[in-house]
Order: C-alpha cells, then structure tokens, then sequence
C-alpha cells in the first residue's frame, strides 16, 4: 500500500523539471502568505534568532541569515562543483565555449546598470540603485529552465549555470566594493591562511572530504566576519576539491556532487526561495512603476539583461573569441539572454543595501524587481518553449 502510494511522488521527483516546480511553488506559497493575514508572524519568524553552539563559542544568526549565508553556501559550493567539473572536462573545458558566459555575464551586468543609470542620472541618492538591475537570481532562472527538461540542450543550462554564477560572483564583488561596511583586514588574512591549506590538501591529492569540510567551516566563519558575502565561502571551497579525469569512479568532486545534489534542489533551494519571495505588496500600485527608481530597474533587468548579454555573447561567437553552444540556436540563446534579467531574491539584497539608510525607495525596489523579474520570466520561458518546437 504505501509503495503504492509512493510511487507518483518518487516519478516526480525523478522528473528533470521537479526542481524548479517545486522552488516556483515555494515562491508562490511565501507571496501568498506575506500577503495575507500571517505575513506578520512569517516576518517575524524570519528575523527571529537561532544560535548553534554556546553564547561563549557559537554562531547566533537570524533565521533568514542562517538560510541565506549558511544554506546558500551550500548551495553556491555545489553549483562551482559542477562548473568546475565543465570546466575541467565538459562543456567548458573548450576555451571559446568558456569564454562565452564570461563575455555574456560582463555585457549582462554593464548594460542593464547603464540603463539605470541613464534613467536616474539627475539624483545622486537615487545612482546608488545602479547595481541593482545588474544581478541574476541563478536559482530562480535555473529553475524555470528546469522546467523545460529535456527539451533544453545541456550545453544552454551550462551556459546559464556558468554565467548566473559569474553574474552572482560580480554582484558580491559589488556588494563588498560599493555596499559593504569595513572590510576586516584580518580576516581576509585568515582566509588566505584556510584557502592555502585547502590548496595543500588539493595537491596532497587528499581523497576524504572531511579534511576540507572541518577547512572549509572555519573559511566561511573567516569570510562572514570580513564583511565579504559568506557564500563566497562555498565558491572557493569547491574550487579546491579535487577532480580525477581519468577515473570518475576516483573523482571525489563527482562524488559530492552526486551525494549532496538532491538535498539542494528539493531541500536548500525550496527553502530559500520560501524564505526569500516573501514580499509584501502592500502599499505598490502600477503608477509606482513609472517612477525612476523602479522603471531604472524595470528596464535594467528585462532590456538591460537581455540586450547586454545576448548582444556580447553574439559578438564574442561572431568574431570567433567564442563558440556557439552545442545543439543551440540563435532563437533559444536569445530565451535564455531573457531569463538573466530574473533578478529577485539577489536584486532585492542589493537593494536592502542600495537604499539601506533611504526607506522611501524600498517601495520602488521592490515592485520594480519583481515587474522586471516576471517579465524576464514569461518572455523567456515561453520564446525557449517556441525555440525547443524547431
């Protein structure tokens, strides 16, 4: 009987697009209940804190940091796994095929700022906000490609995964350049000492992951007090996981991909994005959209995105700094140029930070990110559905 029962469950979750129904409905689940008459108790449960350990030796973070510092390193260490697995022996380990979502990723984040720019080039107070448009939320586009399955080269989902990370890596630069508070010198020191020790391990060809992981915890303790975003953390301890070439069955970085995947798309993702698409609409009505604020990221992310991506990525392939990605075509690279401009979760954070001492804009950030990252969504998922018929 319960197999019986279980048997659709474990057919959906076996299903390529399962990932991203399930982050979208996580989504729709959080709008609705911000929205409602429990959108208060789910603020508050969010901003209410945790501590792991003792008050003398152990971490105290809200609720929503613990998911979005803690949680998301996690995550951003699996998707630099696979990365770094295309980059060693896959799509990307072709230097033109490589190129590509760097070039994309770089007209991704000038362009859409650009147009921001333009937008509130009469008010300095306002130019803070020119990052803003600039970011790709990559679970939120990975997971409405996801939906595609199949239908979908492998080669384009490398190209997003690839240039979303590069896109969300400059996007934390940003943040540590332009929004960060003090940069602790200190423990940028003791995250040099824990990376080169992690780099020892590489080359020591150590086979066991506890060694990294004990690392790799005090690197990430090391990066959240530097006042560097801590998910960096997760990125540069993957980047030291060693990879066999020869001998997959060996390879200790396809190893922990295979374990820890499941657990991030049904698990970390849904969570996040739970945690994270809460957003109150009270308050927002369509006449805030034309204001500069939100049309600079209106526009930023669903022309800006779209336009700087696709138009580098064309120029990069057409004077052969690049390669096309295998099994593309123009129509389906342009789809996927329109989901980099899903800004949300990530274009949200840069926000909190942009106008952190200016409430008044807030309103603006948010139904702008959310008009642009809806718009980015419904253009690009339906034109690569159009483009998968071909």
């Amino acid at each position: 009987m319960i197999q019986y029962i279980s048997k659709p469950f474990k057919y959906f979750f076996k299903l390529e697009s399962a990932s991203g129904l399930v982050l979208l409905f996580a989504a729709m689940i959080a709008l609705l209940i911000s929205n409602s008459s429990l959108g208060e108790s789910y603020f508050k449960i969010l901003e209410s804190y945790f501590t792991l350990g003792t008050k003398e030796f152990g971490l105290k973070l809200s609720i929503l940091h613990w998911i979005n510092d803690v949680l998301m390193a996690i995550f951003f260490f699996l998707v630099s796994l696979e990365i770094k697995r295309e980059f060693v022996k896959g799509e990307l380990s072709n230097p033109k095929q490589a190129m590509l979502p760097i070039i994309g990723a770089v007209g991704g984040m000038v362009v859409p700022a650009a147009i921001y720019i333009m937008i509130n080039l009469d008010d300095s107070t306002r130019l803070n906000g020119w990052a803003i448009p600039s970011a790709t939320d990559i679970a939120f586009s990975l997971g409405v490609l996801s939906l595609l399955g199949k239908r979908v080269p492998i080669s384009l989902k490398v190209f997003l995964t690839a240039l979303a990370i590069i896109d969300d890596l400059g996007a934390i630069i940003i943040i540590a350049f332009f929004y960060s508070g003090n940069i602790q010198a200190t423990y940028l020191i003791l995250m040099a000492v824990a990376m080169l020790l992690l780099i020892i391990l590489n080359k020591l060809n150590v086979r066991s992951f506890i060694p990294y992981l004990i690392v790799g915890i005090f690197l990430w303790e090391f990066t959240h007090q530097s006042g560097i975003h801590a998910t960096i953390a997760g990125v540069l301890l993957a980047l030291t996981i060693p990879h066999d070439t020869k001998k997959d069955k060996n390879s200790l970085l396809l190893k922990l991909e295979h374990a820890i995947s499941p657990y991030v798309a049904f698990g970390i993702m849904p969570i996040f994005a739970f945690a994270n698409a809460g957003v109150s609409l009270e308050g927002l009505s369509f006449a805030t959209l034309l204001n500069p604020v939100p049309l600079g990221i209106v526009c930023g992310l669903f022309f800006g995105k779209q336009i700087g991506v696709f138009l580098f990525s064309y120029l990069s392939i057409y004077f052969k700094f690049a390669d096309k990605p295998n099994n593309s075509n123009w129509t389906s690279l342009y789809a996927v140029s329109i989901l980099t401009g899903i800004g949300f979760t990530m274009s949200l954070f840069v926000g909190n930070l942009a106008f952190a001492n200016n409430l008044e804009y807030s309103d603006g950030v948010k139904i702008g990110v959310l008009a642009g990252s809806l718009l980015s969504t419904l253009c690009g998922y339906f034109l690569l559905l159009v483009a998968s018929r071909k």
